[in-house]
Order: structure tokens, then C-alpha cells, then sequence
């Protein structure tokens, strides 16, 4: 089983933050779930922050009762999953002295073996251009150092490792991700640099939008596995520190410009 669950939120009166509170806020609702917090090498849950227009500046981050923000919760396997659909928020959350209304809910919810055969058992003709939008900072470990680039390569390992980690269904490792990089390019991007503030440190990630091309000589199987872990990535995240906050992923709709 997999699950997305998201809560619309509405601040009850101008409320601000150390800019370094999603650490505090995903302990809360992992706290609320019923989930063990930083207990495993893999995350089992991705957590989003509080999404939506704030105002940043001096190390808080401020928000407004006019505007309308997000929080998702991500549950990859069985059990983190069933916690998360039995979670009930109350109506008003309080959290380091602020306090939100929570509006609604919505759940998207799948599991590995149907999204495998919607996207590659039942050979489906695959979409060549997938764009993607990275909405909380994303980055990636590399030799001590934290890249805040989308790399196709890159991308496609997170979601690859995450996948094998947590199904049954095997995909593959090195060899496909060398089929992948022959095959996907980053064709377009508009992204920026976008800091993540971790206790007394921060890390540097990116946000914005990209788009991949799947090559047309590519076997259509990799351009499927590549929908496929596409997809997946609305529930893995990307990256580093995806149950903290960082890494949240949507797959959007292609527009021809």
C-alpha cells in the first residue's frame, strides 16, 4: 500500500516560525501517526512542510490567516501506510505557539503492484515528456557534499532505490540506471536555489520545475519503468532529508510551449 495524504491548513491569525520548524512539525505528526520518528537508514514516510505563500526573513518564516497551506504525509510501506490513513488531525493544530485550522483532506492512495502494472506489466504506451515540479528544496548527497541539481541520473536513483527498497517488485539497479541516463534528458528547467535551515545549519536545494525527454530510440520497457518511477515519485519525495521536509515531487501536466 501507498499513500499521500494532504491537509489544507489556515493559519487562525498571522503566526511565525524559526525558518528551521519543519524538523519540529514533522516529529508532531509522525508523533500523531503513530510512527517512530528517524528510526530507519530509509525512510518509510516523506513529509512536505507547510506548503503555500509565507514571508521569509531573519530566520523566521511567517504566515497569513488570509492564505490557504499544505502539509503532506507520504506512507511507502504497509504499515506506515495504515497509520497514516487512520491518522484524525484535530481541528486545530497548535504547534510551537501558533495554531491552524485544518479545512480538508485528501488521500491518494496506490500500491506498487498497481502502479507496475499500469505503467509497464500492461505495456502501455509510454509518455515521452514528463514534467516535474520539486515544491520543498531538493538536493542530493555526493561525496560529502549536497548538490542542489536536478540530474536525470540522480533523480531516477533516489526513486529506484526507495522502490526496491520497500516492493516486491524488483526493478533492477546499475544496469538499468545506465539504460535511463542513454535515455532521458533534462530538456527544460526553471529552478532556483532554495535554502533548508537544519538546527544551527543549513542545506542548499533546489525548487522549480523541470522537464525530462524520453528519447524516441530508447526500448519503450525503459520508457516505461521511467513513467513509472516518475510517478512513484509523488510518494517517495527525492533526495536527502525527505522525512524532514526536503524533496517534495508532483508530476504535472505537459504543456507544449
Amino acid at each position: 500500500m501507498l499513500i499521500c495524504s494532504t491537509w489544507t491548513l489556515k493559519a487562525v491569525s498571522k503566526s511565525t516560525l524559526p525558518a528551521s520548524y519543519r524538523i519540529a512539525l514533522s516529529k508532531f505528526i509522525h508523533q500523531q501517526a503513530g510512527i517512530e520518528f528517524g528510526q530507519d537508514a530509509t525512510p518509510r514516510t516523506t513529509f512536505s512542510g507547510l506548503l503555500g505563500r509565507a514571508q521569509r526573513a531573519d530566520g523566521f518564516v511567517t504566515f497569513y490567516p488570509e492564505e490557504r497551506y499544505q502539509i503532506s504525509l507520504s506512507g511507502l510501506q504497509a504499515d506506515s501506510a495504515k497509520k497514516i490513513a487512520a491518522l484524525a488531525l484535530p481541528t486545530t493544530i497548535e504547534f510551537l505557539g501558533t495554531q491552524f485550522e485544518v479545512i480538508t483532506r485528501e488521500d491518494q492512495k496506490t500500491s506498487y503492484e498497481a502502479l507496475y502494472h499500469q505503467h509497464v506489466a500492461d505495456q502501455p504506451a509510454p509518455k515521452r515528456q514528463l514534467s516535474l515540479s520539486f515544491v520543498s528544496p531538493t538536493a542530493f548527497s555526493q561525496q560529502r557534499t549536497y548538490l542542489p541539481l536536478p540530474v536525470p541520473t540522480l533523480l531516477f536513483r533516489s526513486w529506484l532505490d526507495r522502490w526496491n527498497h520497500f516492493s516486491t517488485i524488483y526493478l533492477g539497479d546499475k544496469e538499468l540506471l545506465t539504460y535511463i541516463e542513454q535515455s532521458v534528458v533534462l530538456s527544460r528547467h526553471r529552478i532556483q536555489t532554495s535554502v533548508f535551515p537544519i538546527h544551527n545549519s543549513t542545506v542548499n536545494g533546489f525548487t522549480g520545475n523541470i522537464r525530462l525527454n524520453i528519447l524516441q530510440r530508447s526500448d519503450p520497457l525503459i520508457a516505461q519503468v521511467t513513467n513509472l518511477l516518475a510517478n512513484y515519485a509523488q510518494f517517495s519525495g527525492t533526495g536527502i532529508k525527505t522525512r524532514l521536509g526536503m524533496g517534495k515531487t508532483v508530476l504535472t501536466k505537459f504543456e507544449r510551449t
